[in-house]
């Protein structure tokens, strides 16, 4: 939530330093592993951004329940706002070290049964590996 690497670091980055903030000013303490909460988007194409702090695979933050709750929440806070499209990226499948076919799995089967007023959820797939295993997910061959 504070703009380091890899996808909060690009939100960070292409959103500018309102993001940040919006962050620190809502969120003066972070929020906990699970949860989630909004901020502006700042320069970004959109209303909000949905911050989501995904568990620490390779730390040993290992409760599935942890990273299943990021979209599960982020989908109520969606509900919240009145945000009917909401983009997500796979959650603690980089840096974090979530193994992937799980992140991918978790992913999928907890925006599918999750239930919310959003009507479309995007899942951004950030290379090509990521990108063929969301769509063979999608299409029921995972």
């Amino acid at each position: 939530m504070r703009g380091g690497g890899g996808v909060d670091g690009a939100i960070h980055a292409a959103g500018g330093p309102s993001v940040l903030e919006d962050c620190v000013r809502r969120f003066p303490h972070g929020l906990p592993t699970g949860q989630a909460g909004w901020t502006t988007a700042g320069d970004l194409p959109a209303r909000w951004v949905i911050h989501v702090v995904g568990p620490n695979h390779a730390a040993g933050q290992r409760d599935r329940s942890l990273l299943v709750s990021c979209y599960a929440n982020a989908l109520r806070v969606a509900d919240e706002l009145g945000a009917r499209t909401v983009a997500f990226p796979l959650v603690s499948a980089g840096v974090y070290a979530w193994p992937f076919d799980d992140a991918v799995a978790a992913a999928v089967d907890t925006l599918r049964r999750t239930p919310s007023e959003v009507e479309r959820a995007v899942l951004v797939g950030y290379d090509a590996r990521a990108h063929a295993a969301l769509r063979s997910a999608l299409d029921g061959r995972l």
